[in-house]
């Protein structure tokens, strides 16, 4: 199996870069994105662009794959509801369009949150719009991922300063979380390897809820 990671240098995309390479099942891995990973694998090759509307100019490179696991965002903390739908809706789908065009049997799949279907918050109302716009597109399939906390493992660490603040300070709690709420928690290697698990074996239109996830992860 062939498969694309967009956002792979965030937290849980290097969370999904690290379980693809080391799934036998998968092939090549090919990351794209503005940065290098700083990975270094036989499966491994990486695509660098400075501008994603540069991608129809990529057919070679990005043609012949079997799933994407799109795992780019941004934090909503201060933006505008313009500024966030322009970065999460209007962006995915300029990077959709060319996929779809070079691999129209790919699974999608798309990292969201819970609460995205919550319409009173901002980031939610445009994480549905953007889930519910990629549900209507002809791929193979696509997966909504909507995970709630994600601790992260193996050192991955997220590149957001409130964020890492925010695990520093909860993540030695985790064990608690797991034990009292055992459906609003994960980790970045059970979100890696559900999303591989439905790129294998998932057809259909889903959303995956937190407690969906840690059930695929261990298929």
């Amino acid at each position: 199996m062939q498969v694309m990671i967009f956002g792979a240098t965030g937290m849980v995309g290097q969370g999904v870069l690290r379980e693809c390479l080391s799934d036998n099942a998968i092939d090549r891995v090919l990351a794209v994105g503005r940065n290098h990973t700083s990975q270094n694998h036989s499966k491994l090759t990486e695509l660098i662009v400075s501008d994603f509307n540069q991608l129809p100019e990529y057919p070679e490179q990005l043609t012949g794959f079997d799933a994407c696991f799109f795992c780019l965002g941004v934090s909503a903390f201060g933006m505008s509801e313009a500024e966030y739908h322009r970065i999460t809706h209007d962006l995915t789908m300029t990077i959709v369009e060319p996929l779809l065009k070079f691999n129209p049997n790919l699974t999608f799949i798309f990292l969201s949150g819970t609460g995205a279907d919550n319409p009173k918050q901002m980031w939610a109302r445009v994480k549905r719009i953007t889930e519910q716009t990629l549900l209507q597109l002809p791929f193979k399939s696509v997966h909504i991922f909507r995970p709630a906390f994600i601790q992260p493992l193996y050192g991955i660490k997220s590149r957001t300063l409130l964020y890492r603040f925010m695990y520093a300070v909860l993540g030695p709690l985790y064990p608690v979380w797991k034990m009292l709420f055992p459906d609003y928690v994960t980790t970045t290697e059970k979100v890696g390897r559900a999303m591989i698990h439905v790129a294998k074996s998932g057809e259909g239109r889903l959303i995956h809820e937190n407690r969906d996830i840690n059930r695929l992860s261990e298929n």
